[in-house]
């Protein structure tokens, strides 16, 4: 596999009584074991279709028919897509989207939010008639996403001829009828199938994460080939020990059960992974809070936040597990020139790489967090490619899966969620009503 995990800043034998004794954690990887012959199980049935992505090869070429057509407009080919979605149908797209080169075209633009300002801002700055909209809800009545969607049909069918819509969008939802179905069939949308069977912040490396993987230039191939590799190799272990992420996932909840670790911070030091952590975060916590279980996820970035958290980090409460991701940048990027570091108090920087400064730097934060018992371990990648973040990615899924079989909740459901949507409606409905007073 293309990273490495070491637990070993996780241990009591490394940081003390804060760790987790190795017995304790032999114990833990023990009770692993009936979730990994589950998820062997359920990969060999077909029952959890997540498991079988990396070996499917139809829908990808599926996706390569509709974008074909898409990616040109009647005259030009598009310049921007707009990317509509919110939670796990966005977050994915755009953690795979930062592995792109920031020259290719079409330029996505993921609208996570309904925040008027932002897509008023964008609207003055793109051409209607260069853009494609793709609109992206597993049930396809996600109020945030179906009001994008219409606001941009709105925008597009002001601007261009009413037949030309349908060629500048695309909807991806369930095989059924559903809001987001039945109005991408009036405007003559392309519509996408998403797996019934595949929540939303488990569908990465499904359509919903190659359709804009793919609009970026991104070999989806390799994406889906190092997420098998993690997952033959997580699954084929015949010991626990040897499953990466059933390690993880011990380690996080004994660490929970055993030393009130209540936060678990995801700390990556590569720009590229940003999004990414930010993935993680909602895998983690709508997977795992149910029932007054799970812990906290932060995502955090190196260096960015040895500024401004690690402070807490190193003296606050005892309370965190920390998630090092560091790359291999040493002797990378530019050098800083010795003339503009001549003051005495820079001549550590002199002649020095700015991957240089990096690498000294995660392996400081690293020791640090050690030697005040902070429970950390580091995810080491060589490189940051589709099939490294592919690997990375379904690690993260099946940690998290393991995890929940652990803490005793069903990992994808959601139902605390619905309060809020139905609140949410009650308001609009009250409104509706004070208007027409």
């Amino acid at each position: 596999m293309d990273y490495r995990q070491n637990i070993d800043g996780c241990l009591a034998d490394k940081i003390g009584a804060r760790g987790l004794d190795r017995g304790a954690l032999d114990a833990m990887l023990g009770r692993t074991a009936p979730a990994l012959e589950k998820l062997r199980r359920l990969r060999d049935d077909g029952s959890l279709p997540l498991l079988r992505l990396p070996g499917r090869k139809d829908d990808i070429a599926q996706l390569r028919r509709v974008l074909k057509t898409f990616r040109a407009a009647p005259r030009q080919k598009f310049r921007d897509v707009i990317i509509l979605g919110t939670g796990g149908s966005s977050l994915g797209g755009q953690t795979l989207y930062a592995l792109a080169d920031e020259r290719a075209q079409p330029r996505l633009h993921f609208l996570d939010n309904i925040d008027p300002a932002t897509f008023e801002a964008l609207f003055a700055a793109i051409d209607p008639a260069r853009t494609g909209v793709v609109a992206i809800s597993k049930s396809g009545g996600t109020a945030e996403t179906m009001t994008q969607f219409a606001i941009c049909i709105d925008w597009l069918r002001g601007k261009l001829d009413p037949d030309a819509v349908g060629r500048h969008t695309i909807a991806v939802t369930e095989p059924r009828d559903n809001p987001l179905r039945l109005l991408a069939m009036r405007l003559q949308t392309p519509i996408l199938d998403h797996d019934p069977g595949i929540g939303g912040r488990y569908s990465v490396l499904s359509n919903v994460g190659l359709l804009p993987a793919m609009l970026a230039g991104l070999d989806v191939a390799a994406l889906r080939a190092g997420a098998g590799e993690t997952l033959d190799a997580a699954l084929g272990a015949s010991d626990p020990h040897d499953s990466a992420p059933a390690l993880g996932a011990a380690l996080g909840v004994g660490l929970s059960e055993q030393r009130n670790i209540g936060t678990t911070v995801i700390l990556p030091y590569v720009d590229r992974l940003a999004h990414f952590g930010l993935w993680f975060r909602q895998l983690w916590a709508e997977s795992l809070g149910k029932d007054g279980k799970g812990t906290t996820p932060i995502r955090a970035m190196g260096t960015v936040d040895q500024h401004s958290q690690l402070q807490l980090y190193l003296a606050g409460p005892a309370d965190k597990m920390f998630t090092l991701v560091t790359g291999e940048v040493a002797g990378t990027g530019p050098v800083v020139a010795p003339d503009l570091a001549s003051d005495p108090s820079l001549a550590y920087l002199t002649g020095k790489h700015m991957g240089d400064l990096l690498d000294a730097e995660q392996r400081a934060t690293e020791q640090s967090l050690i030697r005040n018992g902070r429970p950390t371990r580091r995810f080491h990648i060589t490189r940051l490619d589709e099939r490294t973040l592919g690997g990375l990615l379904m690690h993260f899924m099946l940690e998290t899966i393991i995890a929940a079989d652990l803490l005793g909740v069903n990992a994808f459901d959601q139902p605390a969620v619905e309060e809020g949507k139905v609140i949410a409606r009650q308001y609009l409905g009250e409104m509706g009503r004070e208007a027409a007073q």
